[in-house]
């Protein structure tokens, strides 16, 4: 039966940025590790499903509960504690998972860090830090995500290229389990063995299992499922998990050094098969004979398709909101976002003075390009790039005013460096051939392309989801992920089914029994629910 009055009050925790919308009976607001305990303790008592929520800015669907009782951390939104290792000279923050990466920006810019209850040794760290001169490299577009949420899908972002995603700077975590007890898992401490593992909580409680026998994609960006490796430390079994194996109560994250220089290169070239061999040429890999591989080492690749470009230049032309973005001339076809760090600009400068050569024999125009290396022009780039996936969500928010049951459809799919060029082809060939409309942007650098349909009408919609379907069939032939950003969720569970047999995902079923037996936590995230013995 629903609750009018529920929905009224509390209705927006009812949704995500996924555009989909669930119901609920009750809500907690945990303000404390302990809350979380006493929340899971009540709702497991009545075998009530439990769905977490941080932020909410998530696109598969993750904190949209499908029934029971939602779990928001938003208000656990504190740093913590902070350490130095002044050995090896790095950084690590402890923080909530509540906290938005808009914050930790904002601490770690003005060092304004809220200290009270921190111990000496946290207080002492501080002392390590100038302002500015650390920084948090993981960077998804939303960047009013929470912490806690970019764990639970290992989220990444532009500078994923060369920082990697979450998992790569996660030092431990604190973790609520379905019983209540709490497990506290540090990296470097606990490894599976030959795929068996033993874990620890603080009560004492020996949890043991094995992990699945599948093999992960040969993929830089990948969230397709549980992480598994035969001897993994066991911290990456967590990161990715969706939520689904206990509730993250506290987070270490590792900072990254500030360098001194930022350059940013917005690249645009006649065609999109010069755009790619330009991607190539940025990554290092060597294009033309005669020519030395260029030596840049970029943080970010990022790609913006023929429509991708004329849809923010019809946003100029009619949205004040658009108007700060550089002019795109009518000229441009296919624009490459690059960003390079380094000690110095003439270090930045000697990486890329035969950029301009490369552009030039890939039939490019060196002057069609923007240059920024300062933060103010820099932040007009980022602005760029940001604007495409806002202009989507725009148009999709009004297409739903007519078609209310349209949701926002973006792929979320990676593949191996070879088979970019492929799975471009076949995403603008099947794209014609369904008489679809779609921009098309995101990672390149890491084989990671956002394409956004944009239905007219519901037969559109359907058909461009049936179209998806058959997209994560063919990259997993590829050897690519299914989700390589964005966690699975609950709306990419359909593609994890093409990407893994039902003997695989009853491995992934069985591993989650391990830590919570009666599948309370986020039930219907990367398989659907089927009741186990275990939980009977």
């Amino acid at each position: 039966m629903v609750d009018n009055q529920f929905i009224e009050i509390y209705g927006e925790y009812l949704r995500d940025e996924s555009r989909q919308v669930g119901t609920a009976e009750s809500i907690t607001f945990a303000k404390s590790e302990e809350d979380i305990i006493n929340a899971i303790k009540e709702n497991a008592s009545k075998k009530n499903q439990i769905t977490t929520q941080g932020a909410r800015t998530g696109l598969a669907a993750s904190a949209v509960p499908f029934g029971g009782h939602i779990l928001n951390l938003s208000r656990m939104n504190k740093v913590v504690g902070a350490r130095y290792d002044e050995k090896k000279d790095r950084f690590f923050l402890r923080v909530q998972p509540g906290i938005l990466l808009t914050e930790i920006r904002k601490y770690l810019l003005n060092k304004s860090f809220l200290t009270e209850g921190w111990c000496e040794e946290s207080l002492n760290a501080l002392n390590h830090m100038k302002k500015g001169e650390w920084f948090y490299s993981t960077d998804p577009t939303e960047a009013s995500a929470s912490i806690g949420g970019m764990v639970a899908c290992n989220a990444s972002g532009a500078k994923s290229f060369r920082y990697g995603s979450t998992r790569d700077h996660i030092e431990s975590l604190r973790i609520v389990l379905a019983d209540g007890d709490v497990l506290s898992i540090k990296r470097g401490q606990v490894f599976a063995e030959y795929g068996k593992f033993e874990l620890t909580t603080e009560k004492g409680r020996k949890i043991t299992g094995e992990l699945p026998s599948y093999i992960m994609p040969k993929v830089k960006k990948n969230t397709s499922g549980y992480h598994n490796e035969p001897n993994m430390d066991m911290i990456d079994l967590f990161i990715g998990s969706d939520g689904t194996l206990g509730v993250i109560s506290e987070i270490e994250i590792e900072l990254s050094k500030q360098q001194s220089a930022a350059w940013g290169l917005t690249i645009f070239m006649p065609d999109e098969d010069s755009a790619l061999d330009l991607v190539r040429a940025l990554r290092g890999e060597k294009i033309f004979d005669n020519m030395e591989p260029l030596k840049l080492n970029p943080s970010a690749i990022e790609f913006f398709s023929h429509n991708a470009l004329c849809m923010l230049r019809e946003q100029q032309r009619t949205n004040p909101a658009f108007a700060s973005i550089q002019e795109i001339k009518e000229s441009y076809h296919t624009g490459i976002y690059t960003e390079i760090e380094a000690d110095s600009n003439e270090e930045i400068w000697e990486g890329i003075k035969n950029l301009g050569s490369v552009i030039e024999r890939l039939g490019g125009d060196e002057d069609a390009t923007w240059v920024a290396n300062n933060h103010t022009s820099l932040e007009k780039l980022h602005a760029f790039r940001h604007a495409c996936p806002e202009c989507v969500n725009m148009q999709i928010d009004n297409i739903k005013k007519t078609y209310p049951s349209i949701t926002k459809l973006g792929t979320d799919m990676s593949v191996p460096d070879e088979k970019l060029k492929q799975v471009m082809k076949m995403y603008n060939e099947e794209l014609a051939e369904n008489n679809l409309y779609a921009v098309i942007f995101g990672h390149v650098g890491n084989n990671h392309l956002h394409v956004n349909t944009i239905p007219r009408n519901m037969d559109e919609y359907h058909r461009a989801k049936e179209l998806y379907s058959k997209w994560a069939e063919k990259i997993a032939a590829m050897g690519g992920a299914v989700s390589a950003e964005h966690g699975v969720g609950k709306l990419k569970v359909p593609f994890l089914q093409k990407m893994f047999s039902e003997e695989e995902l009853n491995e992934m079923r069985d591993l989650k029994v391990v830590f919570d037996p009666e599948q309370l936590f986020n039930r219907g995230t990367i398989f659907p629910y089927v009741e186990c013995k275990e939980a009977i």
